[in-house]
């Protein structure tokens, strides 16, 4: 049995827009019309293919038209769906960029090749991507920023990041009189 080939979110829908059965779509694109561009989407939960055209940017994303949906009602039925493609129908990304769905699973090792944990999410918050790593040492997720000085390596190939992370953050820290703080 083969698993599901992995999918990217892309954006959700929040809501109807006006009478016409236009929609309001919070994009996770970095371009908020850019969520058109990729062709059917998947709706999620249900599987639904939908195709979006993009009619306008507003402050907190974009208001879209999807084929086969002509009233308010139509369009209210469609609230909260999560709007899915396949990893393989994105470009590849530039150098130093990536997509958080394919650093989702990655080992994470220290810079003496130690394994620390394993990615589980991508948070950004305003101030910069987070990695959300679950410690092979169990216990709660450590939360750590995404950055060059972080993270120095990352091997997409060999499924691991190398880290570099701020003393404390996946051991207890302990003071200059070595008691724990």
């Amino acid at each position: 049995m083969s698993a599901d080939p992995p999918r990217v979110v892309l954006g959700r829908i929040s809501g109807a827009h006006g009478i016409k059965g236009e929609v309001r779509v919070k994009p996770f694109t970095e371009r908020p019309e850019a969520i058109g561009d990729y062709g059917p989407v998947t709706g999620v939960p249900g599987g639904r293919k939908l195709r979006l055209k993009v009619v306008r940017v507003v402050k907190d994303g974009v208001i879209a038209r999807i084929d086969g949906i002509a009233d308010r009602n139509a369009a209210e039925a469609l609230k909260g769906l999560t709007l899915e493609i396949e990893r393989a129908a994105l470009p590849e990304a530039e150098e130093d960029e990536f997509y958080h769905a394919d650093l989702i699973g990655l080992n994470v090792e220290d810079k003496a090749g130690r394994r620390l944990g394993t990615v589980r999410a991508v948070e950004n918050y305003g101030g910069g991507d987070i990695l959300e790593i679950a410690p092979d040492a169990g216990g709660p997720t450590v939360l750590m920023s995404f950055t060059r000085e972080a993270v120095p390596v990352v091997d997409l190939k060999g499924k691991r990041l190398v880290a570099d992370p701020p003393a404390g953050v996946f051991d207890e820290e302990t003071s200059d009189d070595g008691n724990e703080e």
